[in-house]
């Protein structure tokens, strides 16, 4: 009975411990300070970007996408919290369709390293480095490489999560040819599948636009057979394998 009464007093205590949003944006720093104090000690910081993606999605693809995979990570894992998506990576191949933006590989790693930096500096005693979009995987291993070096010594560790790009595409990859679907490498049936399940408001997806593969608009794939419930299945895949290689290498740290 006193064990009972002690838990159920000990639970107002768990619940005030417990950020209102696993988003670091949407927190006060005393916030923040809780829930890293309460154990939330990994910080996750995934890159997305603006850049074209056809007629029919919304520049802003990857970064909503990034948001959601990262918050669901967070979740999963029940110890991190998600830094700011990055809405920039390095987009050039892109660049001739208006409202594209591109960083060089230099400016996108510079960010990268100041904002793992600056998590480790504010308590957080992990920071995993991920992106959405091809274009700059390299230098999020480089600069996850270099901070760990910088930063083991002080108890801090820096990993890349390159399954949550590599790994996931692959997996998908797979997964459309089972169902006889057809794998796209650009704004094909994966981006609009996983952009239609995030697109409750029905503001990112021209769904009168969607066409096959045209380079002249920017498509390569078809996007027509993408459903919302298809892009939860891929979304899923993406958080599976960014869940399973953080704890992996939290596992063998």
């Amino acid at each position: 009975m006193t064990r009972c009464l002690l838990l159920l007093a000990l639970v107002p205590a768990l619940a005030a411990a417990q950020p209102q949003s696993l988003f670091i944006a949407d927190l006060t720093w005393p916030e923040v300070k809780a829930a890293i104090a309460a154990g939330k000690t990994t910080a996750i910081y995934y890159a997305g970007s603006t850049e074209q993606g056809g007629p029919h999605l919304a520049l802003g693809k990857h970064n909503v996408i990034a948001s959601y995979v990262a918050g669901r990570i967070a979740e999963k894992l029940g110890n991190a919290l998600v830094a700011p998506v990055l809405p920039f990576a390095p987009t050039g191949e892109h660049m001739r369709f208006p409202g594209t933006v591109t960083l060089s590989d230099t400016t996108f790693a510079a960010v990268a390293r100041e904002v793992g930096a600056s998590m480790f500096a504010g308590g957080f005693r992990v920071v995993c480095f991920m992106g959405d979009h091809g274009g700059g995987q390299e230098a999020l291993k480089e600069v996850a490489m270099e901070l760990d070096r910088q930063w083991w010594s002080k108890g801090r560790r820096a990993y890349y999560i390159g399954d949550a790009y590599y790994k996931a595409e692959a997996e998908i990859h797979a997964y459309l040819v089972q169902q006889k679907l057809p794998p796209g490498a650009h704004a094909g049936i994966e981006d609009a599948a996983q952009l239609m399940f995030l697109d409750r408001a029905q503001k990112w997806v021209r769904r009168d636009k969607l066409a096959a593969a045209d380079q002249a608009s920017g498509v390569d794939g078809d996007p027509r057979r993408a459903t919302p419930a298809l892009g939860k299945i891929l979304l899923d895949i993406k958080v599976k394998n960014a869940v399973a290689q953080i704890r992996y290498m939290r596992g063998n740290q």
